[in-house]
């Protein structure tokens, strides 16, 4: 079983206003994650400590574990609180995650406890699969030791990564890691839809 879940538990301080719901094309970029995640699990789950924000969608959205605690946290009650043995993690501000990638990744969790792309010499660690089983042991011992980094766990573990020739073959326009943290960001990607850069479905 494959479970899909939306972090949508930061603060989104530098938006000056929840980013989940910032309005990108007449949608909210909640909205537009849901629709590119739609088909590739079993189920779809929101990580908020606002679920009630999130009930129009028909969504399960749960806590984290530690409110305010940071993205590790966060992370770790997405696995939590996932039904399925794998479970692709991504940000409720990218509006333009790649299907294609995406199910690729899926497609490597057998091989890995984590699948991550390796994308301008760094982690992309909220857009890969986790194990669960793998995962979250190690997750638990990285924060009773203090650890807040969200990769701070992957050193115990099994990585397959998603490196550069496969992430250009698979998104060619490479905006599948388009994140959208400011105003700025939200007027780019605005531009990028009205110039014909990238097709929402």
């Amino acid at each position: 079983m494959i479970t899909t879940a939306i972090q949508a538990g930061g603060s989104s301080s530098r938006m000056g206003r929840d980013k989940a719901f910032a309005m990108l094309n007449g949608t909210p970029l909640i909205e537009h994650v849901l629709q590119r995640l739609a088909g590739l699990g079993d189920e779809t789950l929101i990580v908020s400590n606002h679920p009630a924000a999130f009930s129009h969608l028909g969504v399960r959205t749960v806590p984290d574990t530690t409110p305010g605690a940071g993205a590790l946290v966060g992370l770790y009650s997405a696995l939590l609180a996932a039904r399925g043995d794998s479970v692709l993690v991504v940000a409720c501000d990218m509006p333009f995650l790649n299907r294609a990638l995406l199910a690729h990744q899926l497609q490597l969790a057998a091989q890995a406890d984590v699948v991550v792309p390796f994308y301008c010499n760094q982690y992309e660690p909220l857009h890969a699969v986790y194990g669960r089983q793998a995962c979250l042991p190690a997750i638990e011992a990285c924060l009773q030791a203090g650890e807040q980094r969200l990769i701070s766990f992957y050193p115990q573990l099994r990585i397959v990564k998603v490196d550069e020739p496969t992430l250009a073959a698979l998104d060619p326009c490479g905006l599948g890691f388009f994140n959208i943290n400011t105003p700025q960001d939200l007027a780019h990607a605005e531009q990028l839809i009205m110039d014909g850069d990238v097709v929402l479905d």
